[in-house]
């Protein structure tokens, strides 16, 4: 069976569907047609129904629900591993407080339907004056001073500060001591118009192939090497062991809770319509 498969160039995404993709783990007769984009552009196909399994942010999954089903394996949630909002330091210095700042600046996003932009709509609501562009470019256009502020997700959480940037806030710690909620960033999810066998069986491979990639860490596969967008080996081990931990294997209660909790700050902030969140595919 043919599956349509989406994830990033991101090393954690990598990491997590080497063994899967490129058939180091029995995939059960299941063959792939992969699609590597960024988040964003994952994100805007999930509306779209695009692909039968894909990566997408938790944001997202929050208005696409109702087609798609969250799998238990491959997330990128936890403690620690929010966004970050930065700025050059001449950019704040002239206002009293980060508030004043950001209901005045011009701040550049990954993407309208990343969770970073959640976080920020719900931790700035008067934060309105956005600037989207491709993440990987957000710290260069800081160093030009094209825009006032930058939300950043990803790897330039490691990069930023020897660029000369400041840190502003860390979303992932305002969402923590606002919620004691674990961090729910992005899932994989499946299309609830699969079969339930399909569903599971995929679910249970995600899960084999991490497993294959922790067994053969600290070692980096080529695959993971050639998408990593110029980044030290040094980067790319700090960005999987961030964003790939026990969350991804298995969500559990923790993780659940940690999703059913961003749906309710977002439907109590009137940012997104639905009532109920249908999270897997026993939800159906």
């Amino acid at each position: 069976m043919k599956i349509s498969l989406g994830f990033s160039p991101c090393p954690n995404d990598t990491f997590i569907f080497d063994a899967l993709v490129n058939h180091k783990i029995d995939t059960k007769g299941f063959e792939f047609e992969v699609f590597m984009e960024d988040v964003e552009t994952l994100n805007n196909w999930a509306l779209a129904g695009k692909l039968a399994i894909t990566k997408i942010s938790f944001n997202t999954f929050l208005q696409c629900a109702t087609d798609y089903a969250l799998m238990h394996a491959g997330s990128a949630l936890g403690k620690g591993v929010g966004p970050l909002l930065i700025s050059h330091k001449k950019g704040i210095a002239q206002w009293n407080d980060d508030a004043s700042f950001l209901e005045r600046a011009v701040i550049a996003i990954p993407g309208v339907n990343t969770t970073a932009n959640l976080l920020l709509q719900l931790a700035f609501p008067k934060a309105t004056c956005k600037e989207i562009m491709l993440f990987s470019d957000i710290e260069q256009a800081l160093i030009d001073q094209r825009v006032d502020a930058g939300l950043i997700i990803h790897e330039n959480r490691f990069t930023y500060q020897e660029k000369g940037l400041h840190k502003i806030m860390d979303l992932g710690d305002w969402w923590e001591s606002t919620t004691a909620a674990a961090i729910p960033l992005g899932g994989i999810v499946a299309k609830r118009s699969l079969p339930k066998e399909v569903y599971e069986q995929l679910d249970q491979l995600i899960k084999e192939s991490i497993a294959y990639a922790w067994n053969n860490y600290p070692n980096l596969a080529p695959f993971i090497k050639e998408h990593a967008q110029e980044m030290s080996e040094e980067v790319m081990r700090k960005h999987i062991e961030l964003y790939v931990n026990s969350f991804s294997t298995e969500l559990g209660k923790e993780g659940s809770l940690a999703i059913q909790t961003l749906w309710e700050y977002a439907y109590k902030a009137a940012l997104i319509d639905n009532k109920e969140l249908p999270i897997f595919y026993s939800d159906n």
